[in-house]
């Protein structure tokens, strides 16, 4: 029997409003931590990289896991703002022309662009150590095994063990002769996408040490959830809404959910995610309601 949690009615009026709220603490966060370090001839493309807009869902969502276990703000933004440079880390790198070949990411010229792709490399390896400077903070007052467990786990779900392996997955399926399957696609998102995005909804419950299941199951559906409107928005939207090119993926015949379950199909199959992902949390009733409508908020996205 389905729980009366998951049945969500999305108000995206209310999402706009936190989302703007966590999105503003956020950046100005990262400009305290980028003003009091010298990072020399690499300071303005990291700050570039870093406070070049975004809608900064995984530093929320670790946020809001915190808040789940009654943790405020004074330690989850830690979390928070680790997530952040990681995840900018990975698109630097994602849009060489080495790996996705863009040249615009939310709107404005990609790192190798604007400066080369020299510049843009170092960045991005600059800002995966800064996440972990972030997390050893002395100012981070958790007991040293939590704050262990955040450091490993991150490395974990970025890694080759993580994120950076989705990359790999990801790059052969491009280059494969023959199409893969829906089963490698899921595969392959599960780690391009959805690692960064399950330890974000994991922070609350390393913090707290408790169960992490919930969210990781949670995290699972949202994670393959984004990948796919993103394979949705790469076919209706534009690239002036994207903030970078679109019907990309068709140009280079990439290997999506569109390509194996067509517009309809993505969009029922992202429906059943939502509704997944809202079932995993409703052992925490009301305490998990932003959550639920930041699920709802991934397939209801325009960029």
């Amino acid at each position: 029997m389905k729980n009366k949690n998951a049945d969500v009615i999305f108000n995206s009026s209310h999402i706009d409003k936190i989302l703007k709220e966590n999105s503003t603490h956020v950046e100005r966060k990262l400009k305290s931590i980028l003003n009091e370090r010298d990072f020399g001839i690499l300071s303005k493309p990291i700050s570039y990289s870093l406070l070049n807009g975004g809608k900064r869902l995984r530093p929320l969502l670790c946020i809001e896991s915190a808040k789940i276990f009654d943790i405020g703000l004074k330690k989850s933004i830690y979390p928070a703002l680790a997530i952040e440079c990681m995840h900018s880390y990975s698109l630097v790198h994602d849009d060489l022309p080495s790996m996705d070949n863009d040249d615009l990411r939310r709107g404005k010229p990609t790192v190798h662009k604007k400066w080369d792709e020299p510049t843009a490399i170092l960045v991005g390896d600059a800002l995966q150590s800064l996440s972990f400077e972030i997390l050893v903070d002395k100012n981070l007052k958790i007991e040293p095994f939590i704050k262990n467990e955040l450091i490993y786990s991150l490395a974990r779900n970025s890694g080759a063990s993580g994120m950076v392996l989705g990359q790999a997955l990801d790059i052969k399926a491009e280059t494969s002769k023959t199409k893969i399957t829906i089963e490698k696609i899921t595969n392959l998102q599960s780690y391009k996408t959805g690692k960064l995005i399950s330890w974000s909804c994991e922070v609350g419950a390393i913090l707290s040490n408790e169960d992490r299941s919930p969210f990781k199951k949670f995290a699972s559906c949202i994670g393959l959830a984004f990948q796919i409107q993103d394979d949705i928005l790469d076919i209706i939207g534009t690239s002036q809404s994207l903030g970078k090119k679109a019907g990309k993926d068709k140009y280079q015949n990439k290997a999506t959910y569109i390509s194996k379950l067509g517009l309809d199909g993505a969009v029922k199959k992202n429906k059943r995610l939502v509704e997944e992902a809202c079932e995993a949390l409703s052992l925490f009733g009301e305490k998990a309601e932003n959550l639920r409508q930041i699920s709802h908020f991934i397939i209801n996205r325009k960029n």
